[in-house]
């Protein structure tokens, strides 16, 4: 799968802001699954953009512009080649040891209900694909998934008392019963590819756990499903705080105001659509002409 995406965060204010800084987690790395074929950040402002790696792997982009600015636009655009893994994840950039995402974070804290939950879901069963498999259809159908903008302040009880949230929501509560059932377990931010919907209003969220012999799988507990080509992975961390596509500061603005807005396409698709368009087209000129004759 060929994987095409736009992808725009808008900021108003209402005043003048000096002092940006925006960490962005948008740009995705070559692993056996996917093979970026081109990649563009374009902020609409004059500023500076360098490039590092962060802890985890990540590839960091860090913009900073003086000012002073009434709105900034980044624009991100880019193409993705895809193939089906069937959910395993191998050639990533692994610069942690597995133990380390047993830890605890801010978003993916289980409570009581979860350990229960988690507890319950897996059963007996003593096989931790077998384990995961079940995690994942228990989250899927205990938590509505409700596609839509993405917020930093739901945490993985709080989503999980409500029974309902977005992407990073579902995969925060997978993450906290995972590591509560002590499987090494991470969040993965990127996009998904949807055969209904092109423009979506966020990325998704999905997460990957460590499986004996077999490495890291990816499953998506907003979809039910393990990870597929139609993922696009980007960036991961223990919870949404690491890999959150865009993190900034900035001094004055005032009251500031985030649009989001995301399209992915599958070029192919769109290649073979607009070839059939026009196949239909040269085939109803013969026709139109015997009409106007």
């Amino acid at each position: 799968m060929r994987i095409c995406v736009v992808h725009e965060t808008v900021y108003q204010y209402d005043s003048p802001a000096r002092g940006l800084i925006q960490m962005l987690r948008l740009t995705p790395r070559d692993h056996d699954g996917q093979h970026v074929r081109a990649w563009r950040i374009e902020p609409t402002v004059d500023g500076r953009l360098s490039r590092r790696e962060d802890g985890f792997g990540n590839v960091v982009h860090v913009f900073s512009a003086d000012g002073p600015e009434e709105a900034l636009t980044i624009r991100v655009t880019g193409e993705v080649e895809t193939t089906e893994t069937h959910g395993v994840m191998r050639g990533t950039a692994e610069w942690l040891p597995d133990p380390f995402y047993l830890r605890e974070s801010r978003f993916a804290v289980a409570d009581e209900a979860i350990r229960a939950f988690a507890d319950e879901a897996v059963g007996a069963s003593a096989d931790r694909l077998d384990r995961l498999h079940r995690l994942l259809a228990a989250v899927h159908q205990a938590v509505d998934y409700a596609p839509g903008p993405t917020g930093a302040s739901t945490t993985a009880a709080e989503a999980f008392a409500l029974r309902k949230g977005v992407g990073q929501d579902l995969a925060h509560v997978f993450i906290a019963a995972a590591r509560h059932l002590e499987i090494p377990v991470r969040y993965v931010s990127g996009y998904f590819w949807r055969p209904d919907v092109s423009v979506q209003e966020a990325g998704h969220a999905w997460v990957e756990a460590r499986v004996p012999d077999l490495g890291w799988v990816g499953f998506d507990p907003a979809h039910g499903i393990a990870v597929t080509e139609a993922h696009l992975r980007v960036a991961v961390g223990l919870d949404y705080l690491d890999a959150a596509p865009v993190r900034g500061s900035r001094t004055g603005g005032g009251t500031e105001t985030m649009t989001v807005r995301v399209r992915v396409d599958d070029a192919r698709a769109q290649a073979q659509a607009q070839a059939q368009a026009q196949a239909q087209q040269a085939k109803a000129r013969p026709a139109q002409a015997q009409a106007q004759g």
